[in-house]
């Protein structure tokens, strides 16, 4: 969420792994599947099991380590709600094999490698950090193995460095430009723009600009300040001079403009903040904010269907009444795609065979149904237009629901 923290990084990647083998050693090879041999040895021995293996990438440590757990507990509830408790699916049992990139692009391609070689997965599912996916991208097409995005977020990964491979549950990073310029824009509409002078923060107010115009609201400042930055005073002086109706500002970082909005009481001047709500940790951040209307990806309150109600029930009895945040529902519907796509093949995780099935393919997830679309095997989802609110019992700024946001308003261009 705009916490848009996406790295645009494509690493090279080199196969690891090689055995010879001998009539001495073929029966230590047939049983050890478990640790892995060669990818030819270990598929052999997952389909003699009647075992699918999925090999998930995630930032189990580092800077990103609180997405990542997020995933995996997103993923594990989201196999067993699909299976119905049995982790099984078309009769053959289900194994999940983690690894931790720790959100460094070498060190994702090494793990990917492992899973693939030594492990012999049939699916690979990540990861946490853009730069870590899109190196990983690769390797899905080389192994011809289907690799279910989540919770990467970078416009590429579904647009220039797209390949048939790879299906992604995450939104792009212009559904959220999309879902934000549905949340406020409208005709006549005045919008301001503020974000850090790079690349993440261009594209991020290019991709709003576009969706904002389309639905015939004005932007009438663009400011950018160095991302080091800790003074922003003349950027939104040169804001407030030009009367918005709205501030959307594009930021991620620790020294948030945040505050300094605050101080120049720019709500009271009558110039609405507007940005993504992001998870429940930076949300206690943003007390200074309470009255912003943007929108969310996911918060537990927002999503109205059966499916959320089971996630949002499990994960409190389960992790000492913590709540699903941000990038749960992610992993969770992550693992619903995987069990969908082999229902419908009975069971052949055959990558080739797999494509067919999923292009087109809706899955139930806590977001409502998700489409992967056929152009670009990107997932048509739900988001939320929200309000920020000062709720009792929480200790920070609550997303409250203005309106549901179709997987049709978000839909973002295809670019690949």
């Amino acid at each position: 969420m705009k916490r848009f923290w996406s790295l645009f990084l494509v690493m090279g990647f080199v196969l690891l792994f090689m055995v010879a083998c001998s009539e001495d050693n073929t029966k230590e090879d047939e049983t050890q599947t478990e640790e892995g041999t060669t990818s030819e040895d270990t598929t052999e021995g997952a389909e003699s099991s009647g075992t699918i293996k999925v090999g998930v990438l995630a930032s189990l440590t580092g800077a990103l380590e609180s997405y990542g757990k997020q995933t995996q507990k997103g993923f594990e509830l989201g196999l067993e709600y699909a299976t119905n408790g049995t982790m099984e699916v078309a009769g053959k049992k289900i194994e999940v094999v983690w690894e931790d990139t720790e959100t460094k692009p070498e060190v994702a391609v090494q793990k990917a490698t492992k899973l693939l070689e030594d492990d012999g997965v049939d699916f690979l599912v990540g990861s946490s950090s853009s730069g870590d996916t899109l190196a990983v991208l690769p390797l899905a097409e080389e192994y011809e193995k289907i690799m279910i995005v989540e919770p990467a977020v970078a416009d590429s990964i579904t647009g220039s460095e797209f390949n048939p491979y790879i299906f992604r549950t995450a939104r792009n990073s212009s559904q959220d430009a999309y879902a934000a310029a549905a949340a406020i824009a409208g005709e006549g509409v005045k919008i301001a723009t503020f974000a850090p002078d790079y690349s993440f923060g261009w594209d991020g107010v290019t991709a709003f600009k576009e969706a904002a115009e389309e639905l015939g609201a004005e932007i009438v400042a663009e400011e950018y300040a160095d991302p080091a930055a800790t003074d922003f005073t003349s950027n939104l002086q040169k804001i407030v001079e030009a009367k918005p109706d709205y501030l959307f500002v594009v930021w991620a970082g620790a020294n948030s403009p945040w505050n300094q909005i605050a101080d120049l009481k720019l709500q009271e001047k009558g110039i609405k903040i507007s940005t993504g709500a992001p998870d429940i940790v930076a949300l206690g951040m943003m007390g200074p904010l309470v009255g912003m209307e943007g929108f969310s990806v996911y918060y537990h309150t927002l999503p109205n269907n059966e499916v959320n109600d089971w996630l949002v029930e499990e994960h409190k009895a389960r992790f000492n009444g913590e709540v699903p945040d941000l990038f749960t529902p992610g992993g969770f519907s992550a693992a619903v795609a995987i069990v969908t796509a082999l229902e419908k093949s009975g069971g052949d995780a055959d990558g080739n065979t797999l494509i067919p099935l999923m292009e087109g393919m809706s899955f139930e997830t806590p977001k409502g149904t998700m489409t992967f679309r056929e152009e670009d095997h990107q997932a048509l989802q739900t988001m939320y237009s929200v309000r920020l609110e000062t709720v009792d019992g929480f200790d920070y700024p609550v997303p409250v629901l203005i309106r549901e946001l179709s997987p049709e308003e978000t839909e973002p261009p295809i670019m690949n």
